[in-house]
């Protein structure tokens, strides 16, 4: 059995919550093999090349991912690791394991983290394949979140709901996080919840709790002083702007929306914020409309029956090993 400070970690949550930022925070405390990438192996790889006990499907694997940034930046002996995995790989986990080991094996430390925010929707699985693996979640102000998604241009509504992109950005953060803490729960003490706005109000203290959580001290000072990726250089979508000042990535909401907008977003997502122990502006009464009512049930929905067609759907999996469903496993890691 793994000791638990040398157990993976896990940092997973909705895309622009944080994650980047924290999971760079563990690189610089030392330790963890430094791998600056999401893996993308459950939400990405698996959907794409299906059960890796066939030897076919871990050879097409191989031949994609050493043509990969994921490759790249892992610094490793590619026909070296090509045959590690060809004979001891049968499942995502093993492929996972075997690459982070041998990255952390090269850099001699003795433990690994992976950092894609979609694995959230995968922890039972993961659980299941690396049973010693450590979940942080990281949550974040949904309002933010959704702000961020619409700059980025994230945000897909179905063609009659046009004006709805903040909405369906906010359901999107509702219906992942939920998911998330509702599979945390079944993980017991392996699972941990860290708040964007408190790691960025009190690092220390949240560091410490952290440290605790995954039997391993965390050093603020020392990761200031290392400054791994956006630890220093901050990973905001608005930077661009010109923003004067100190860099503030909290309640950003309150200054770039309108008041209409505020509500029409707040009336969807309203109850969970408050679940969460956000501060809604508008009456909750303002969630029990219709429209937030059809939205809910529309987009939530979609949401769930798009994952299962991901994971289930023959059809699906066709497609993607024809290249009609995007997948970029050498895209740059999403900012936060």
């Amino acid at each position: 059995m793994t000791a638990r400070n040398q157990a993976p970690v896990f940092v997973l949550g909705c895309p622009r919550s944080g994650t980047t930022v924290l999971y760079h925070m563990l690189l610089s405390a030392g330790g963890f093999a430094v791998y600056r990438s999401e893996s993308n192996v459950f939400n990405l790889l698996l959907p794409r090349f299906g059960d890796l006990r066939r030897r076919k499907n871990r050879e097409q694997l191989m031949d994609q991912w050493l043509r990969s940034k994921l490759f790249r930046v892992s610094g490793l002996d590619a026909p070296q690791i090509r045959q590690k995995v060809l004979d001891e790989c049968r499942s995502g986990g093993d492929f996972l394991r075997l690459v982070m080991e041998d990255v952390a094996r090269q850099q001699g430390v003795r433990r690994w983290a992976d950092c894609t925010p979609e694995h959230l929707l995968y922890m039972r699985k993961i659980k299941r394949q690396i049973p010693e693996a450590l979940f942080v979640h990281m949550i974040r102000d949904g309002r933010d979140v959704a702000l961020s998604y619409v700059k980025q241009g994230w945000s897909y509504p179905l063609p009659w709901d046009r004006s709805e992109h903040l909405a369906v950005a906010g359901l999107y953060w509702e219906w992942l996080a939920r998911r998330g803490r509702h599979y945390g729960r079944d993980l017991g003490s392996d699972y941990h919840e860290i708040r964007f706005e408190d790691l960025v109000a009190e690092p220390r203290k949240v560091l410490d709790g952290l440290g605790a959580f995954i039997g391993q001290p965390l050093d603020y000072e020392v990761i200031r002083k290392t400054g791994i990726g956006s630890v220093s250089q901050p990973n905001s979508s608005f930077l661009e702007e010109g923003e004067k000042g100190e860099f503030n990535p909290v309640g950003r909401w309150k200054e770039k929306l309108a008041p209409r907008e505020l509500a029409a977003l707040e009336s969807v997502i309203g109850p969970f914020l408050r679940e969460l122990g956000y501060s809604p502006s508008a009456p909750a009464n303002a969630s029990n409309s219709l429209r937030a009512q059809r939205l809910r049930i529309t987009y939530h929905s979609m949401f769930a029956g798009k994952l299962w067609l991901k994971q289930n759907s023959p059809l699906a999996r066709y497609l993607t090993r024809l290249g009609r469903i995007e997948v970029q496993p050498a895209s740059a890691p999403a900012r936060d």
